[in-house]
C-alpha cells in the first residue's frame, strides 16, 4: 500500500515530464496542439507569396524606409493578357529605385528585389535584363508565360548578364562575380520568333548562390530551326539549376552551356536536334555534374568539344552524370574528336536507356555501343584513373569498378535523392506568419535574439514562419527547434553579433537548427547567415537535427548561404580589412557550418563564402574564417554546393559517413601562405582540426575515420600566394589540396584541380601529381578510391550525446532506406526489344564546347 501511495504521489509528476517529452518530440510552438497539415489552397487561389502582406526592406540601403523588395509586375502596368507589350512594365519593375545594374554597377547588396510575376502571359519584345540581386518568382501554382513576340530583339528572353552595346565584349557584371540570382516558375516561349532566329530562352552567365528552379522553355521543332533553351556560361564561376519541372522542348541545342563548375538536377530535354555540330562558346574550363538529367528523342544527349592538355587546346575537361534517363535518341554523349590519352574526362552512373543505339561516340565511331532495346550503364568512365597509394594512372575508356553508394542516400528507384526546392505551393496564406507583423524589426541595428526566440518557440510547426527581408541581429544562440519551416525573401540576413561570438577560445553557436540528436522536419530556404564582426568566437549553423524514419531529407536547406564580410553594415569591408594591413579585427568566424553526429542533411545550392572581395565596393579584402564545414555526421548526408577561403579547410569530415556530395567546389584564400595555416588561427584536437599543414595552404577536403563518401565531381582551385597569380604558370601554389586518412573509404569522381603539386594526399603525403594529369586549364583525375582501408583506431572525435527527440510534423519526401552499401554489378542489365515504330524527334540534349 506504502508503494501504491508513492505511485500515486508521483503520477501527476510523471504525467508532467511525459507530456513535455511529448511537446518538445513534436517539435510544436505553443500555439497549436497539432502540426500544420498539408495546404489549404482553394483552387484558383494565387501563390501564397503573392497575398502575403509585404514588409520587406534594405537594412543598410540609403532609404530603408521607402525602398521596395517585393515588386508585383502588374503594380508597374504590366497587364499579363498576352497582347499587350509588357516589356517596359517589367522592366520598370526591375529597376525601380536606384538599383544595381545597367552596367554601371558591378555588384550591391543594398537593392536586392523579388520581380513576382501573377498567372497569365507577358508578351515581351526585347529582352527582360536582370539586374543584381534578384529573384524572378512566378506564380508557383499557375506558373506565368514570357512570350517572346514575333519581332522580339535582344540575345534572351531573359538576360542575366547583358553585354554593353558597343561595348568590344565587355558585360554588365564581372564573370565570376554575379552572385544572388535566381529564376523560378516561369515559362517561356519562343515559337512565335522564326525558326530560323537565334532565339533563346535565358542567357544564365553566373556565379555561385544563383539557381534555376520550375522552368520551362518552349522552342520550335522545325528542322534547321536555331533556337536554344539556356545559353551561356560561357565564362563564370556558376551554381546550381535544376528542381522539380525544368523542361526544355525542342529548339537546335536544350542547352547550349559552358562554365568553370556547375550542377544541373532535374533536368529534361526533348525533341532538340544537335545534330552533330560544335557551337563555340567563350570560356574555358568546364566541369559539370549532371544528377538526374531525363532526355527523350533526342539525335544527341550531349555534344562535347574533346580538347587537350594546355589552356591553348582547351575543351570540355569534365563531365560526371548520374541517374540519367535516355530514350529514343541515337547517340547519348558525342565527342568531337576521338582521344587514346587524357582529352576530357567522363564518369557515367546508373545510366538507363532505351533505344539508344551509341551510349558514347567521338567523330563518328563507336566507343560504347548501346541497344535498340532496353539497357543500364552502370559505371564507365573516360580518363586517368588511380587508387591507394599509386602516383601511377590508368588511362581507361570503359567500364570501372561499382560505385559504391551508401542505401540510405538512395530513393526508391536507387537514384540519388532528390528534393525540391519548398515553395509550400498548395499552402494558403493563412497558413504562415510574418516575422514583422509580430514585431522583429529586421532593420540591422535592433537586437531580434528575444522576439525571433519567441515566435519560434511559438509557431514551430504550427504555421510556416515567413521572414520578410531585412537583416535580423542576433546577440546569442537562435535556436531553431525541429519541425520549423522557415522561409526568407530575398535572401534575408541573420547576423550575429556582440560580445557572445568575440572569444575565440570558448566559440558560440549563432544559429542552432535542431536541438541536439533532435528528429524531425526542417525546412530552410532563402536566407543569408553573416555576422557583424570582429566576430572570431562564431559558430554560424549548428545543423543537429535528423529526418524522421520514412521522410529522406525532410530536414535540409536550399538556396541558403553562409556569407561572411561583404555588405555594409558588417564592419568588415575593404575600409576596415585591406589587404595590405589585415588587423586582428577582421575575424569573421570561428566556423562557418557544422553537422554533428546525430545530424542528417539535404543542402542544395549551399554556399559557405569567405569573401575575398568588398561586393558593396570593389576591393579586395583580408579577412578571416578558421574553418568552412565540418560534418560528423552519420549520415545521410547530400550536398550541392561549395566552401571557399577558410584558413584551415574548406570541407572536413570526421567520423562521418554516407555522404553524397557533388559539385564540390573550392578556392583556397588568397592571403596564404602570408600567413600560413592555422594562423592566425590555432589548430585544436578538441574540434578535430588537421594537424598537417606543410602545404602553407588551407586542404581543401581533408576526411579521417569516415566511411562511405561519395564525392561526384569537385573543383578545387588555388590561384594564389599573397595574392600574386604567378604561382599558376608553374602549378605550385599550394603542394597538396585533397586529404584521406588510411581509416576511410572515400570515392572521388571527376577531380578538378589547379595549380596544386599533388591533387590527391594520403596520410598527408602526396600521391597523385597533377604533372600526370593536365587538361586545359585544370588537371583532372576521373577517378580515385583507397586500395586498402584500414581498421580505424578507437574514435577521439567529439560527439553529442543528448537524448534523442522526434518530431511527427509530415514530408512530402520518399520512403527511406537502412544504411547499407548499394552493390549494383558493373554489368549492363538484360536487353529487351524496343518498339520498332520508336523513332527519335528532331534532337538533342545539353550541348557543351570550348574556344580560346
Amino acid at each position: 500500500m506504502t508503494r501504491l501511495r508513492l505511485s500515486n504521489l508521483f503520477l501527476p509528476l510523471a504525467l508532467l515530464i511525459i507530456a513535455f517529452a511529448t511537446n518538445r518530440a513534436s517539435a510544436l510552438g505553443t500555439s497549436c496542439t497539432a502540426p500544420i497539415a498539408s495546404g489549404t489552397a482553394a483552387a484558383g487561389a494565387p501563390f501564397w507569396l503573392q497575398s502575403m502582406t509585404h514588409q520587406g526592406t534594405s537594412a543598410f540601403n540609403a532609404n530603408p524606409s521607402t525602398y521596395q523588395v517585393f515588386r508585383n509586375v502588374k503594380d508597374f502596368g504590366a497587364t499579363g493578357n498576352g497582347v499587350t507589350d509588357d516589356t517596359a512594365a517589367i522592366m520598370s519593375a526591375m529597376t525601380s529605385g536606384g538599383r544595381c545594374g545597367g552596367g554601371s554597377c558591378g555588384s550591391s547588396t543594398l537593392t536586392p528585389a523579388i520581380v513576382y510575376f501573377p498567372a497569365g502571359t507577358y508578351l515581351v519584345s526585347s529582352a527582360i535584363q536582370m539586374y543584381y540581386y534578384t529573384q524572378m518568382i512566378g506564380d508557383a501554382r499557375t506558373p506565368p508565360t514570357l512570350l517572346a513576340s514575333a519581332s522580339f530583339s535582344g540575345a534572351a528572353v531573359i538576360d542575366a548578364d547583358p553585354y554593353v552595346v558597343n561595348g568590344g565584349g565587355a558585360q554588365w557584371y564581372g564573370s565570376t562575380d554575379l552572385f544572388f540570382l535566381s529564376v523560378r516558375n516561369l515559362v517561356v516561349d519562343l515559337r512565335q520568333m522564326g525558326a530560323t532566329s537565334g532565339a533563346t530562352g535565358i542567357h544564365w552567365q553566373v556565379s555561385q548562390a544563383t539557381s534555376i528552379m520550375n522552368f520551362v522553355v518552349w522552342m520550335s521543332t522545325a528542322s534547321g530551326n536555331n533556337h536554344r533553351g539556356p545559353y551561356g556560361m560561357e565564362n563564370g564561376s556558376g551554381g546550381f539549376m535544376g528542381d522539380a519541372d525544368m523542361v526544355f522542348n525542342g529548339g537546335q541545342y536544350g542547352m547550349q552551356v559552358g562554365n568553370q563548375q556547375f550542377t544541373v538536377r532535374n533536368v529534361t530535354i526533348n525533341n532538340a536536334n544537335t545534330g552533330k555540330q560544335a557551337a563555340t562558346v567563350i570560356w574555358n574550363g568546364r566541369r559539370w555534374t549532371f544528377q538526374r538529367a531525363t532526355i527523350n528523342n533526342c539525335q544527341v544527349g550531349f555534344a562535347l568539344t574533346t580538347g587537350g592538355t594546355t589552356q591553348a587546346n582547351q575543351g570540355v575537361e569534365s563531365e560526371t552524370i548520374i541517374d540519367a534517363v535516355v530514350t529514343n535518341t541515337p547517340t547519348f554523349i558525342e565527342w568531337t574528336a576521338t582521344s587514346t590519352s587524357l582529352a576530357g574526362s567522363l564518369v557515367l552512373n546508373n545510366i538507363q536507356i532505351t533505344n539508344v543505339p551509341v551510349v558514347v561516340g567521338a567523330a563518328g565511331t563507336t566507343v560504347l555501343a548501346g541497344t535498340t532495346g532496353s539497357t543500364t550503364i552502370n559505371s564507365w568512365a573516360q580518363g586517368n584513373v588511380y587508387s591507394g597509394t599509386s602516383g601511377t594512372g590508368t588511362y581507361t575508356k570503359g567500364t570501372i569498378p561499382n560505385i559504391a553508394k551508401a542505401s540510405s542516400l538512395l530513393d526508391s528507384s536507387g537514384h540519388i535523392v532528390g528534393k525540391s526546392h519548398p515553395q509550400y505551393i498548395n499552402y494558403d496564406v493563412s497558413q504562415f506568419v510574418s516575422v514583422k507583423t509580430l514585431g522583429a524589426k529586421g532593420d540591422g541595428h535592433t537586437d531580434d535574439t528575444a522576439t525571433l526566440q519567441a515566435i519560434l518557440n511559438e509557431w514551430s510547426g504550427c504555421k510556416i514562419i515567413f521572414f520578410d527581408a531585412g537583416t535580423y541581429i542576433i546577440t546569442s544562440t537562435l535556436q531553431v527547434p525541429a519541425g520549423t519551416q522557415m522561409v526568407g525573401e530575398a535572401w534575408t540576413q541573420i547576423m550575429g553579433s556582440g560580445s557572445a561570438f568575440s572569444n575565440i577560445n570558448s566559440p558560440e553557436v549563432v544559429v542552432q537548427a535542431g536541438a541536439p540528436n533532435s528528429v524531425g522536419v526542417l525546412e530552410v530556404s532563402d536566407f543569408v547567415f553573416t555576422t557583424a564582426g570582429p566576430t572570431p568566437g562564431a559558430i554560424m549553423v549548428e545543423w543537429n537535427v535528423h529526418d524522421p524514419s520514412g521522410q529522406q531529407a525532410a530536414a535540409g536547406m536550399w538556396d541558403t548561404h553562409v556569407r561572411f564580410v561583404v555588405p555594409v553594415g558588417t564592419d568588415l569591408q575593404q575600409s576596415n580589412c585591406p589587404t595590405s594591413n589585415p588587423n586582428n579585427n577582421c575575424y569573421a568566424a570561428f566556423l562557418g557550418l557544422h553537422l554533428t553526429s546525430a545530424s542528417s542533411a539535404y543542402l542544395e545550392g549551399t554556399w559557405v563564402w569567405l569573401a575575398d572581395h568588398d561586393l558593396d565596393g570593389t576591393a579586395q579584402v583580408t579577412v578571416y574564417s578558421g574553418r568552412g564545414i565540418y560534418s560528423q555526421s552519420q549520415g545521410p548526408v547530400w550536398f550541392i554546393g561549395t566552401s571557399e577561403h577558410h584558413t584551415l579547410y574548406q570541407y572536413s569530415l570526421v567520423g562521418a559517413a554516407n555522404h553524397y556530395i557533388g559539385f564540390a567546389q573550392t578556392e583556397t584564400p588568397y592571403y596564404q601562405p602570408d600567413p600560413a595555416p592555422p594562423s592566425p588561427y590555432t589548430s585544436l584536437s578538441s574540434w578535430n582540426d588537421p594537424t598537417s599543414y606543410t602545404q602553407q595552404a588551407a586542404w581543401a577536403l581533408s576526411v579521417a575515420t569516415s566511411s562511405n563518401i561519395l564525392i561526384f565531381g569537385a573543383g578545387h582551385y588555388s590561384f594564389f600566394q599573397n595574392y600574386n597569380t604567378t604561382c599558376e604558370n608553374t602549378f605550385n601554389c599550394q603542394s597538396q589540396i585533397v586529404n584521406v586518412d588510411s581509416y576511410s573509404s572515400v570515392a572521388i569522381y571527376g577531380l578538378a584541380t589547379v595549380a596544386t603539386t599533388y591533387q590527391i594526399s594520403l596520410n598527408a603525403a602526396g600521391v597523385v601529381p597533377n604533372s600526370a594529369n593536365r587538361n586545359g586549364f585544370a588537371q583532372t583525375v576521373t577517378e580515385w578510391t583507397p586500395s586498402n582501408v584500414q581498421v580505424p583506431p578507437p574514435s577521439s572525435s567529439t560527439t553529442t550525446t543528448s537524448t534523442t527527440t522526434s518530431s511527427t510534423h509530415s514530408s512530402t519526401s520518399s520512403t527511406s532506406t537502412t544504411t547499407t552499401t548499394s552493390t549494383h554489378s558493373t554489368t549492363t542489365t538484360t536487353t529487351t526489344s524496343a518498339s520498332p515504330s520508336a523513332t527519335p524527334g528532331t534532337c538533342g540534349g545539353a550541348y557543351y564546347s570550348s574556344s580560346t
